[in-house]
């Protein structure tokens, strides 16, 4: 495992040093920006998906704060088109963590006439996600959010700053962003304003997957080999749900699949995939040179500039 080593010089004393392991580096760094949050703003929330990156958010979240409970809640933006299992997951989580959770439903949004809903074949909910999202800052007057956002997923994510600012209408600048030199974050907002944090910035999936591995951390199975029903669309492959319609041509079908990433299931696809164990996916995915959104999300697929886009309007 790579090593981070540090050097102090103390007057004329002999030098001294010691050593962390890259994902101590990088777990250190992550608890500094949660406690700095903790102590600028007074509302902050925590976006929980029920993904892997959310979920090592929350461990990270214990080294910061135990043994007193978070400083802040958890909240779920849910399309109500979420994969089963990772429901189940999310709440059993955060129940045995003995934290608060909010669940923003799309589906309240749509009957509020806030949104309106998709149809067709093609149709999701996961573009509707971000006006779900800002009501419910607006509504518990959240001033930050943190997300589990990494820099390595997606072109428009390597532009974001760790304190990632956003205007009294939840969008994002990406040419008004304060520097962060010698890693000092400036937490001062106006009021209307927030900001989205994104403490696991400089990690990558291989990060993820190893600190998951070293925590022996639970995650939702469906991020391990297994048999599904699942039909083929546009190079990418969806489990039958009854949230999509099959096109003409489309014929479901058995495969072993598992997935990197999780989200609605009308836009996330699975991957062909016999690793069943978290060896066996930190070996997968240390094999492979595709992101995970980049081979599974085809809300990023809509355009080159689409993540952007959508992080403009206020998306995570």
């Amino acid at each position: 495992m790579r090593t981070a080593r540090m050097t102090f010089h103390v007057g004329d004393e002999t030098s001294t040093h010691y050593e962390l392991s890259h994902l101590q580096a990088l777990e250190a760094e992550s608890i500094f920006i949660m406690r700095e949050v903790a102590a600028q703003f007074e509302r902050p929330v925590l976006l929980f998906s029920g993904g892997k990156d959310s979920i090592v958010l929350m461990r990270l979240a214990e080294k910061a704060f135990r043994p007193g409970r978070f400083p802040f809640p958890v909240m779920h933006v849910d399309t109500g088109h979420n994969f089963p299992e990772v429901i189940e997951f999310r709440d059993r989580l955060v129940e045995e963590l003995g934290e608060r959770l909010i669940v923003a439903n799309v589906q309240d949004s749509i009957d509020a006439g806030r949104v309106r809903e998709e149809t067709g074949p093609r149709a999701s909910r996961n573009r509707l996600q971000t006006t779900t999202l800002l009501d419910a800052i607006a509504e518990h007057g959240f001033d930050a959010a943190f997300g589990g956002a990494r820099r390595d997923e997606e072109r428009a994510r390597a532009k974001e700053r760790v304190f990632s600012f956003r205007d009294d209408f939840g969008q994002w600048d990406p040419k008004n962003q304060r520097p962060e030199l010698w890693s000092l974050y400036n937490g001062q907002i106006r009021k209307g304003e927030h900001v989205r944090v994104f403490p696991i910035s400089n990690w990558t999936e291989l990060d993820v997957w190893q600190y998951i591995a070293q925590e022996g951390l639970e995650v939702p199975s469906i991020y391990f080999a297994h048999t599904r029903e699942v039909f083929e669309r546009d190079k990418m492959l969806y489990a039958t749900n009854e949230h999509m319609e099959l096109l003409d041509g489309e014929t479901p079908f058995e495969l072993s699949v598992r997935y990197r990433t999780v989200g609605d299931m009308t836009c996330t696809g699975a991957v062909r995939s016999t690793a069943n164990s978290l060896l066996e996916v930190v070996t997968e995915i240390a094999a492979t040179r595709i992101t995970e959104r980049g081979e599974t999300r085809a809300d990023d697929r809509v355009t080159e500039a689409a993540m952007e886009d959508r992080k403009r309007e206020g998306y995570f």
